[in-house]
Formats: C-alpha cells, sequence, structure tokens
C-alpha cells in the first residue's frame, strides 16, 4: 500500500499523540491515514477483560472511538482502522512496511526530555523498513510553528545520507519550513591519514572546509530537487549526537539515519540515533539505510 501514513495505537495517552501527529503530517502530505492496533489475546490475571470475545470487542471500539475523533478533527482525511492479531514489533514493522511511514508513541524519559524505548519500540525501529516517526504524550501541534526547523543529521558519503535527507526536505517542503543540516566531525588519529585521505585535506583547504565541502556536495541535489525549502548548513565539531541534539530546541523534528546493526541478542540502532531518542525534545523520524 502507498500513500499512506500508518499510526500504532494502543489506547494510551502516547499513541493518541502519535495518532494526532500521523493525522496532521498526513493532511499536509495529502495521504490516507491507517489507524493500526496490534492485538493479543490476554487470559491472564492481569487483563482487564478476561474474555476473548470480549477483549477483542473493546479493542475494536477503541479503534473505532480513535477513527472517529481524527476523522472529526480533520473532515476529507481519508481514515481506516485495523485491528491485526499478533506479537506487537512484527505486526508494527509489517504494518509500516506497506506505509510511507510508521508513526509511533513513547513515553516521556521521566523528569527528562526525550524517549523512554521499550523493547517493541526498540525492535520496530531497528527492524523497519520505512521511516519511523517517535512521538511524545504531550508533543502539541504548537510546535510546528513558522520558524521552526527540520533539523537533520548527515554522515558519510551523499549516498550514506540520502534516505534521512530526502525525508527531511519532503516534510520541509510540506510544512513550509526549512531545513538545518548538521554534519559532526572529530579530530581523527594522527595515524589514521593516508597519503589519499591528505592529499584531499590539502585540496580542500584543511579539516573544517573540508567537512563544508562533504555537507554542501550532498544537500546538492536536495536543493535542486526543493528549491523552495529553505537550508542552513550547520558544521560543527563534536560527537554527532551532541551536535544534533545541541541545536534541536527550535526543531519542529529532528531526523536521523539508521543502519541496524545485528548482533547475538537481535538488530541495534546506531548510537547517534539512539542518543537523539533518549534526549531530543520534540519529535524524532528514524530513516534506514536503503
Amino acid at each position: 500500500m502507498t500513500g499512506v501514513i500508518t499510526a500504532g495505537v494502543d489506547g494510551t495517552e502516547e499513541s493518541l499523540a502519535a495518532l494526532a501527529w500521523a493525522a496532521r503530517e498526513a493532511v499536509r502530505r495529502d495521504l490516507a491515514l491507517r489507524v493500526v492496533h496490534a492485538w493479543r489475546f490476554q487470559s491472564d490475571a492481569a487483563a482487564e477483560v478476561a474474555d476473548r470475545e470480549a477483549q477483542e470487542e473493546w479493542v475494536r471500539a477503541a479503534v473505532r472511538d480513535a477513527v472517529t475523533d481524527v476523522s472529526g478533527r480533520h473532515p476529507g482525511l481519508r481514515v481506516t482502522g485495523d485491528i491485526v492479531e499478533g506479537e506487537p514489533a512484527e505486526t508494527l514493522v509489517a504494518a509500516g512496511a506497506e506505509a510511507e511511514l510508521l508513526v509511533l508513541g513513547s513515553r516521556g524519559h521521566g523528569a527528562v526530555v526525550g524517549f523512554l524505548l521499550g523493547s517493541v519500540g526498540q525492535q520496530v525501529i531497528a527492524e523497519a523498513r520505512r521511516p519511523v516517526v517517535l512521538v511524545r504524550a504531550g508533543d502539541k501541534a504548537s510546535a510546528e510553528v513558522a520558524g521552526h526547523e527540520i533539523v537533520v543529521g548527515q554522515h558519510g558519503s551523499p549516498e550514506d545520507s540520502g534516505p534521512a535527507l530526502r525525508f527531511a526536505f519532503e516534510t520541509a517542503a510540506a510544512r513550509g519550513a526549512s531545513v538545518r543540516a548538521v554534519r559532526a566531525w572529530t579530530l581523527p588519529p594522527v595515524f589514521s591519514y593516508s597519503p589519499a585521505s591528505l592529499k584531499l585535506l590539502d585540496d580542500a583547504g584543511g579539516l573544517e572546509p573540508y567537512e563544508k565541502k562533504a555537507l554542501a556536495e550532498a544537500l546538492a541535489p536536495w536543493r535542486e530537487r526543493f528549491p523552495d525549502v529553505p537550508v542552513v548548513e550547520h558544521v560543527e565539531i563534536g560527537s554527532a549526537g551532541q551536535v544534533l541534539l545541541s541545536v534541536s530546541g527550535r526543531a519542529q523534528l529532528v531526523v536521523v539515519g539508521r543502519r541496524a546493526r545485528r548482533t547475538g541478542v537481535g538488530a541495534r540502532i546506531g548510537s547517534v540515533a539512539h542518543g537523539v531518542l533518549h534526549h531530543a525534545d520534540c519529535p524524532v523520524a528514524v530513516v534506514p539505510h536503503e
């Protein structure tokens, strides 16, 4: 399915905030909205309703109410609701694969801003093939105002960061916002320099000019494709996560790339995405590398 934004809901305040965000984004992008509840029958004593049919009806009623509410807020928005029985992470990954993006809610990180990711959220982010946006409970539309930027991290070659840059520019174009493209760099160990890399640095005039040139080259095709989107090029020495967080105070959305890493205990997201997710005070989009 294309032309759809999918929001995962479970009746919590966090998922309702994610649904509200997804609905606004669907209106901006002229896309349909799909509301998905990943459901498993709970037969234990902790379940509020022990009967399977009663549980399923309760879930269906919650989804119907969510669809009715969002349709009332956004007349003309195409909204559907689905209940899919299965493991939550697997169900949401599959639902996200059929959409332009998947939107999920996350609890605030205690008294500190950021996201508290459970095992389901971490697995979905690590395995999703499409962008995943995390929205905290309490995130309001008032943050999506003129002057607030779409912040995106750029690293490596233009190909490495292409998916994240594309998502950031598409989002900015839909909102009439600007893009702040951030490239962080650190001083490499002197012994890592090769003759070829030293020549590249000499040709560029030094380390910082080299990084600025790399960022400009990565942005060039997206500037051409989205000429009406204002762009701020931000190059700063420091760790990527810290630099992104330092400029996120006026961000509507922070966009980071993700290359999943497989370990003996499953997929893991990179340290930059992990750090931004846990400390950003606005929604965060995690975009997988293609």
